[in-house]
């Protein structure tokens, strides 16, 4: 721990701490109503999607996280679009956005031999490359999404639970998925530099799923990811100095260790 806060002082470690805990609270708190809404793979299928955009983005010579958004954006209208006007349902409809994605991805691979290490870099993440204007952007995407969270937030209840009930009552159910898509997408492309494009999509489900096993009410729901979230990242870019490991494989395992404890408890209690 004393290696931690010696390291701490520097400005490097302290953006990755900053950006971390807000993407880490973006991904939890939409991963509530994603996970809610049964759409909880789309983490995974953006982050395949996002393979190919940081494969055309080094092959380009652009900036990939450019691509990789416009990309996202593009990919979560599609994948909504194919589940609401057509009999593909939303995990069809990802899984085959994802495969496209990981498919170009391997292609551009293949042609590009020279930017192989950088791939590598975005297909697992690196925190302690975090630059301050993807810290910025981590900063502003949250309050966005807390905001949002926030207005909307009986409205996006009855979307999570029952979307045909919240169109009876005039909510507009289409336009608030775009906004959460949109959201998600923003969030998902901002992850990568956390945790990387292969695993970007457990900061959106783990924390999610595992306060659902802890909380009964809707808000505490949403306080409890966020709060389990925010200190996965916290010990597991600790552990990852302290102990020489990678920090977002690091950060996966401890929201896996905190679902599987849990789901261990609430077992307990039940029975």
């Amino acid at each position: 721990m004393t290696k931690f806060l010696e390291i701490l002082h520097f400005e490097f470690v302290q953006r990755a701490l900053i950006s971390g805990i807000f993407i880490a609270v973006c991904c939890a708190v939409l991963g509530v109503f994603l996970v809610l809404r049964r759409y909880s793979l789309i983490g995974d299928g953006l982050a395949h999607v996002s393979f190919a955009g940081v494969g055309l983005g080094l092959m380009l010579g652009i900036y990939p996280l450019y691509v990789v958004v416009v990309l996202a954006l593009l990919s979560s209208w599609l994948i909504l679009h194919l589940s609401e006007n057509s009999e593909i349902h939303g995990d069809a409809a990802i899984g085959l956005v994802s495969s496209v994605g990981v498919a170009g991805g391997v292609l551009l691979a293949s042609v590009g031999e020279g930017f192989n290490v950088d791939l590598f870099s975005y297909l697992f993440g690196d925190i302690l490359t975090v630059g301050k204007a993807e810290t910025y952007a981590a900063i502003l995407l949250s309050l966005i999404v807390m905001m949002v969270v926030y207005l909307f937030y009986h409205e996006l209840f009855v979307l999570s639970y029952d979307e045909e009930y919240a169109h009876t009552l005039g909510i507009q159910t289409k336009r608030l998925s775009r906004v959460l898509l949109i959201l998600t997408a923003i969030t998902v492309v901002l992850g990568i530099r956390i945790v990387g494009t292969m695993l970007v999509s457990s900061l959106i489900i783990f924390p999610a799923v595992t306060a659902l096993q802890l909380a009964e009410s809707f808000g505490k729901v949403i306080l409890t990811a966020a709060i389990i979230a925010l200190i996965s990242v916290v010990l597991g870019l600790c552990i990852s100095i302290i102990a020489d490991l990678p920090a977002g494989a690091s950060i996966v395992m401890l929201n896996f260790a905190g679902f599987v404890i849990a789901f261990g408890i609430k077992r307990i209690v039940k029975g």
